[in-house]
């Protein structure tokens, strides 16, 4: 029974996360931008929250400004990848060091604690009696839903199908006349404005906040898509490319719970998740050299 609870537990977080997995996707696979501000604004977006709540502000309104301040990071980030032209990974790591500091400011100390503080979780269990889990897990889904028909409506717009078109060809892009750079600035401010937004979430559930909360979020976000990938890789659609990461990063703490159920090490999970992005990465390369291989031997044959 405890295991059934704890995979009951690692859904309704994995939902959560998958808030910032759709954030990374974006950047990941439809810029193509390697971002690692994604670590910090995580945190940003929690300790945004998490102080504002303290304060006595509204539940909703602190989730939104976390989100804002999450979106701040990102544009800051394309602002130095395409004005300063500093490369995108480094853009990312300069924001994300940057923030630990500002994350810091912003909380006042490392840790925030809101044990008894109401949020848009308290509310839904006060009403009807149900664990937090069970809470976050329906708002979550509602939250997912809204956001991928949001997004699928987006990227059907001019400035989104622009914003796909500059991942997959910016030189042709700059051809016809796009400022790519504004295009990308967008883009990496709507990612990670949904990765603040996930902070937010996540530190609601979790009733704190923490300045290190978003360490190895980049790497849960690319086990999360690889996973989805790989299971639901032949859905070819764009909406279910955005459920399919979701569907991901709630199979990757369903993972998670599992391997601490079975008594493992919890230090060693972000192992775990470098492993598995590796081997989702690597196989499919290495599997169609083999094959590639093979069809020489025979063609010498």
């Amino acid at each position: 029974m405890s295991l059934l609870l704890n995979l009951q537990d690692a859904v309704s977080q994995g939902v959560l996360w998958g808030v910032m997995v759709l954030g990374v996707y974006i950047t990941y696979r439809l810029l193509n931008v390697a971002d690692l501000t994604v670590d910090g604004s995580f945190a940003t977006g929690g300790g945004v929250c998490a102080i504002l709540i303290i304060n006595g502000w509204n539940p909703v309104l602190a989730t939104i400004l976390g989100m804002l301040a999450g979106a701040a990071a990102g544009a800051i980030t394309g602002i130095l990848h395409t004005i300063c032209e500093i490369p995108a990974i480094l853009a990312g790591i300069l924001t994300q060091l940057a923030l630990y500091s500002i994350n810091l400011r912003i909380m006042g100390k490392a840790n925030i604690s809101m044990p008894n503080n109401e949020s848009i979780f308290t509310w839904l269990t006060e009403a009807t009696g149900w664990r937090q889990s069970q809470a976050a897990l329906l708002i979550g889904v509602v939250i997912v839903i809204l956001i991928v028909l949001a997004l699928y409506w987006f990227f059907g717009t001019e400035i989104g199908a622009a914003i796909r078109a500059t991942g997959n060809n910016e030189d042709m892009m700059k051809a016809l006349g796009e400022n790519t750079k504004k295009i990308k600035i967008i883009g990496l401010a709507l990612s990670n404005g949904l990765v603040g937004l996930s902070g937010a979430l996540i530190c609601q559930s979790q009733k704190f906040a923490d300045v290190n909360s978003g360490l190895g979020a980049i790497v849960i976000g690319l086990a999360a898509i690889v996973i989805g990938e790989m299971l639901l890789g032949r859905l070819r659609s764009f909406g279910s490319q955005l459920a399919a990461v979701v569907i991901g990063s709630a199979i990757y703490f369903m993972i998670r719970a599992f391997v601490f159920w079975l008594g493992l090490n919890t230090n060693d999970m972000k192992l775990i998740s470098a492993i598995i992005v590796v081997l989702a990465l690597s196989i499919p390369v290495l599997s169609e050299k083999w094959k590639l291989r093979r069809s020489y031997v025979k063609g010498g044959q």
